[in-house]
């Protein structure tokens, strides 16, 4: 950072907003505190840097590919919740966040689910057990593994929106209904 732009920074920082906003300030100190800000050394470092990162010359570069993905549901005490999820779904708690607890994860194999506690109902009424809104949709790999897991949720007590059944397009699902009204579809091949 050059002379000039320390000096300008520390009287930034010495100063109210409104004297902020009349102090003298040059485009190459706003771009100082920017590439300060984002990790570069200077102006010059980040567009090199932004350029190198861009710069695709004779390079092949895969397209991308989406590894995972986390549903997001909203509950009233995550600490039940996440043992609700441990206790009935057997699931694990991979992380819980704050006190009391207002964020949390919980997996059970590769599937994730994250638990943000919320202090009102987001749906109103009754809309979604009248038009099936989804939390999260989970899958297994095969129709007898879908079964055993809808027949240990069953002998667990899993409240469930709906059984084991076969879909028109030719998948087996069933949904679970968790404390907060979160409706989880499982699902697989029919056969």
């Amino acid at each position: 950072m050059s002379a000039g732009t320390a000096t300008a920074t520390i009287r930034l920082q010495r100063r109210s907003g409104r004297q902020v906003l009349e102090e003298a300030f040059k485009l190459a100190d706003a771009q100082e505190l920017v590439a300060r800000q984002s990790g570069f050394e200077s102006w010059q470092a980040l567009k090199t840097g932004v350029q190198t990162m861009t710069d695709t010359t004779g390079q092949t570069i895969p397209a991308p590919v989406l590894s995972a993905a986390e549903a997001q549901l909203f509950v009233a005490d995550v600490k039940a919740s996440c043992d609700y999820y441990t206790s009935k779904l057997g699931f694990t708690v991979v992380f819980m966040y704050g006190e009391p607890p207002f964020y949390s994860q919980v997996m059970r194999d590769n599937a994730r689910l994250n638990l943000r506690r919320v202090g009102e109902p987001v749906f109103s009424g009754d809309i979604r057990e009248r038009e099936h809104l989804l939390s999260a949709s989970i899958t297994v790999d095969g129709a007898a593994e879908l079964r055993a897991l809808f027949l240990q949720y069953q002998s667990a007590g899993v409240d469930f929106h709906q059984t084991l059944k076969q879909e028109p397009w030719g998948a087996r699902t069933f949904i679970a209904r968790d404390p907060d009204g979160n409706l989880l579809l499982f699902g697989g091949p029919a056969g």
